[in-house]
């Protein structure tokens, strides 16, 4: 358990950690703590968020800051995902070459245009958040964790190779799924208890883009990868906070 929690911050955050086993049965239960990667996101935009409020900070540095906060502690690792499945996307090519896209290292224009698309939209969407929702918002990183990870543990893997299936092959899923519901359980319930319009708006707009994310998967790449998983985080992250802020406006 102890590898397990290692391996899930040594891999999807820059949170300095000690060497962890890779082996397949040291990685059980990876899934099961990346939702707390998601916690320290959290709690990293909540208290910048706050010490804006309390130093009177203009806007624009709150919401640039807090666009750039998920990024920093997680590296990048789903932002690259999100910009090699726009490059996939984009090509319009066959299912195995879209696949091939996803693999390739080399970045294409689409990729650059939607990352500043992305950018861009992520700025205003924390601009327009009310700051008595920041307690919602903070839950909502661990809420969309614990959806992509249920998409691990549950969905068809498009290659049957990578590190996704890595984690697939080697995970307890029916063990992780019902550690995963509890967070999104949780995540969720808290959420809405601390802001029922934002929150609750946020937590409906990330199980849409879950449904969605698993039609569009399947009909385009014939299941997930890791690249699409990263996607989905990006993206279900950027409607919760559309959905919060656009519930904050009624």
């Amino acid at each position: 358990m102890i590898n397990s929690f290692l391996l899930a911050f040594a891999m999807y955050s820059r949170i300095p950690m000690p060497r962890a086993d890779w082996s397949g049965e040291k990685m059980k239960y990876v899934m099961c703590f990346f939702p707390l990667i998601g916690l320290a996101v959290g709690a990293a935009v909540y208290g910048f968020s706050l010490l804006c409020s309390l130093a009177g900070l203009p806007e624009l540095f709150r919401a640039s800051g807090l666009t750039l906060i998920p990024i920093l502690i997680t590296g990048g690792i789903h932002m690259d995902g999100f910009l090699d499945t726009v490059d996939a996307l984009s090509s319009h090519q066959t299912r195995e070459k879209k696949l091939e896209i996803l693999k390739d290292s080399h970045t294409g224009a689409f990729a650059i245009i939607f990352g500043g698309v992305y950018l861009t939209a992520s700025l205003g969407i924390w601009s327009g958040i009310r700051r008595e929702a920041m307690g919602a918002m903070a839950l909502s990183f661990v809420f969309s964790r614990g959806l992509s990870g249920m998409s691990v543990v549950t969905f068809r893997n498009a290659r049957g190779s990578g590190m996704l299936a890595a984690f697939q092959s080697g995970a307890e899923k029916r063990i992780t799924r019902v550690v995963l519901a509890f967070y999104l359980l949780l995540a969720g319930g808290g959420m809405v208890l601390l802001s029922p319009a934002a929150g609750g708006a946020a937590a409906g707009a990330g199980l849409l883009a879950f449904l969605y994310y698993r039609y569009k998967s399947y009909k385009e790449f014939g299941g997930i990868t890791g690249d699409l998983a990263g996607c989905f985080l990006q993206l279900c992250e950027l409607f919760m906070g559309l959905a919060a802020a656009l519930a904050g406006c009624l």
